[in-house]
């Protein structure tokens, strides 16, 4: 029997290189977008076994309701990908209320809702998968760029504990974390409003950018489909070659942070 996957943010980047990639594979597809006319192509090509919906990830009571018509539609949602995102652009005294809360709003709010519509039916039916994108940037961060870090990271803790919480229930979870891709995300995301003080180190990040540490989106199919055909899909998943090297890197120093500090912390046990 064919899975059934829920994705959404299908409309360009991951999004819609894994929906065409499940759809080559005999997957049925439900994939959302705030804009679907941007799925016409993959509909036309392959008729009933993709359900195009009109999503925005902000809204939980939408989020819910979408969640009802996949299930009515297909009869069950057997994998789950929470792919909707962007990312804030600037230094964290740079961004705006609105910004800040927007930025969350989408990245974790939005795949808390969708998690969290989709739970019962995968208590119901004992088995599924969660996979939540999260980036090497919920692990390890980089300047100019720290609402986008922290939405990250809160992704991480909420999926982290999750795992440990649906694992009774037959549901697996994995965090998926990408190192740099050539995508929209950055391209067009949005800017805060600049302060002149940060203008140096924003400049130094320009002028070290590497295009080789940015992989290709098209690449990261094989390694997708992998997972969501895995018996026993790992709790986290690096894409890319970068993000290990820079993973071990910043737990290093971390670890290094601790150790020296290790007597301060014992004394301060009590």
């Amino acid at each position: 029997m064919s899975k059934t996957v829920l994705i959404t943010g299908a409309s360009k980047g991951f999004g819609k290189a894994w929906t065409e990639a499940f759809l080559e594979k005999g997957y049925k597809v439900a994939a959302t977008a705030r804009n679907i006319d941007t799925l016409a192509d993959l509909k036309a090509q392959y008729g009933d076994a993709i359900l195009p919906l009109k999503l925005d990830v902000n809204n939980r009571s939408e989020s819910f309701a979408v969640v009802e018509k996949v299930q009515k539609h297909f009869g069950t949602i057997d994998i789950l990908i929470n792919n909707a995102g962007y990312a804030l652009n600037g230094a964290v005294e740079e961004a705006t209320e609105q910004e800040a809360r927007d930025q969350f709003e989408t990245n974790f709010f939005g795949t808390l809702w969708l998690t969290q519509a989709v739970l019962p039916i995968m208590r119901k039916q004992q088995n599924g998968h969660i996979i939540q994108v999260s980036s090497i940037l919920g692990i390890a961060t980089l300047p100019i760029i720290g609402l986008y870090n922290a939405s990250k990271f809160a992704v991480e803790g909420l999926t982290e504990t999750l795992a440990s919480e649906v694992k009774q229930f037959g549901i697996n979870v994995t965090l998926v974390e990408p190192n740099g891709y050539v995508t929209d995300i950055w391209g067009n995301g949005i800017i805060s409003e600049s302060i002149d003080a940060y203008d140096g180190i924003k400049k130094a990040i320009a002028e070290g950018h590497d295009p080789e540490t940015f992989g290709k989106t098209s690449a990261t199919v094989p390694a997708i489909l992998k997972l969501v055909e895995a018996e026993n899909p790992p709790l986290r998943l690096f894409l890319g070659k970068v993000a290990l090297p820079f993973a071990k890197q910043t737990y290093e120093q971390k670890l290094a942070t601790w150790e020296e500090w290790a007597d301060v912390s014992v004394a301060a046990h009590g």
